[in-house]
């Protein structure tokens, strides 16, 4: 988790310092990722081989929508705080792995200069697979997240950097396996802290 918040900071700061804020071109679409996507990498027992990508439509200067599709592997539960003594350690993990994948829908709308705010949503299909990668039990999860953010245009406009802060909630979570389901009952069902970064292309 260290290592992810350090490179965060570095890639915001190289947007910062490349960032042109004056006269920049209008683009209708955009393709972007979160920069999880490009750390799935290191020791398996916590890799959550998180994939994300977003087709965004500009419907006004300031209003955006896109077509958001997900994919990862949780390897514990997702309510657990980041500032947890809990988190990451291997007491509270999954007997398995939750795999879960979905397409969903995002608004943004910015607030004021580069500050925006998005509504994401995300309906998930569960597959719960046991310590011998064997399917164990199905669901549905319905994901949102709620962000607030800065966009920095990079080189004109033609790419962006977006870090931000998002908070997690998931209403609506059914048909986990019992023994899945006593860990994820010790955790709430929100996550309310969780720094990112996208980065995106726009055309």
């Amino acid at each position: 988790m260290k290592k992810r918040i350090i490179t965060l900071v570095i890639l915001i700061l190289a947007a910062i310092s490349f960032g042109q804020n004056d006269s920049v071109p209008t683009y209708k679409y955009s393709l972007g990722v979160t920069y999880l996507s490009f750390l799935n990498f290191g020791e398996e027992a916590t890799n959550t081989h998180h994939y994300e990508m977003h087709i965004g439509y500009q419907l006004t200067p300031k209003d955006k929508i896109s077509l958001k599709l997900a994919t990862w592997k949780l390897f514990a539960p997702m309510g657990i705080p980041l500032w947890d003594t809990l988190f990451l350690d291997k007491r509270e993990f999954f007997p398995g792995r939750l795999h879960e994948t979905g397409i969903g829908i995002t608004y943004q709308r910015i607030l004021w200069k580069g500050l925006f705010a998005t509504i994401e949503v995300l309906p998930l299909y569960k597959r719960y697979l046991d310590t011998n990668n064997q399917l164990i039990g199905k669901g549905f999860k319905l994901y949102t997240t709620y962000h607030l953010g800065y966009h920095i245009p990079i080189f004109k406009n033609r790419f962006f950097i977006e870090p931000q802060i998002h908070g997690n909630y998931w209403p609506i979570d059914t048909k986990a396996p019992q023994s899945f389901q006593e860990k994820e009952n010790k955790w709430n069902n929100f996550f309310i802290f969780e720094p990112n970064l996208y980065l995106g292309v726009n055309f």
